[in-house]
């Protein structure tokens, strides 16, 4: 039998953490609501009571937010789903950390998707690391991206990446000064969180960071010369795209 996950919900809006418990007693029967809170010193001392799996915290409440909360508890072996009313931007800081979230207010399909989120990448062991990137990346950004490996976690700074490269259910990063990184992610993964960041789709297995791009050579798709040394094809179908990209990049700069 499998173990249940057990959660604890931390909001300081009562109505929030009656519709996630009653969605989470209707629809997600592995999931186990051991307690709930409605500030930062009943989250805290939930956490440490409790040893929760899992929990649902809300990043604005009273007497804190969530980052003073994960600062202050003993126990951090647990993953996190943010609850919150943030704009699009600070919702792609969660994606470069590697983080959970959900949006406010909370619809049983959004939940889901979390909570799937959830069950597919847990780094219980990490939580400190993401929130370190996430606050970072939410004053300064978009500087940094969580990679995960095999090994562990890598952060990554996004100026650092040359191109990025797909390999079956893996992606290899290639980084400058010729480091190379192996992520437990495909390359689709990474497509969507960096295309607004100056990266473009050349080819089924390739981005390219366009900063790093030195010329292009003419041809049926041609290929790309980055500042590595390295030629990199472009396939015919995405042609038109990067020239069109390159072309507004360099004007941008």
């Amino acid at each position: 039998m499998e173990l249940k996950v057990r959660t604890v919900i931390i909001d300081d809006e009562r109505t929030n953490i009656l519709t996630l418990k009653n969605l989470l007693d209707k629809y997600f029967p592995g999931i186990e609501l051991v307690s709930t809170a409605s500030n930062v010193a009943e989250g805290i001392k939930a956490i440490d009571t409790h040893h929760p799996d899992l929990i649902f915290l809300d990043i604005s409440m009273p007497d804190g937010d969530g980052f003073d909360l994960l600062s202050r508890v003993e126990f951090r072996s647990f993953e996190v789903i943010f609850i919150t009313a943030h704009n699009q931007y600070a919702l792609k800081a969660f994606d470069y950390s590697a983080l959970h979230y959900l949006l406010k207010p909370i619809e049983y399909t959004e939940l889901r998707k979390a909570i799937n989120r959830y069950h597919e990448v847990k780094f219980k062991d990490s939580i400190n690391t993401r929130i370190s990137v996430l606050k970072d990346n939410l004053e300064h950004q978009y500087k940094k991206i969580i990679v995960p490996s095999l090994e562990g976690l890598n952060i990554v700074l996004i100026d650092d990446i040359i191109r990025l490269e797909a390999s079956d259910t893996y992606t290899e990063f290639y980084l400058t000064k010729d480091r190379k990184l192996v992520a437990s992610k495909p390359l689709n993964n990474f497509e969507k969180i960096l295309l607004d960041q100056d990266f473009i789709r050349i080819h089924a297995k390739h981005l390219v960071n366009l900063k790093y791009v030195q010329r292009y050579i003419k041809g049926k798709g041609g290929s790309v010369v980055l500042d590595n040394g390295e030629e990199i094809d472009v396939s015919v179908r995405k042609k038109n795209d990067f020239i069109n990209s390159l072309k507004a990049y360099a004007k941008s700069i």
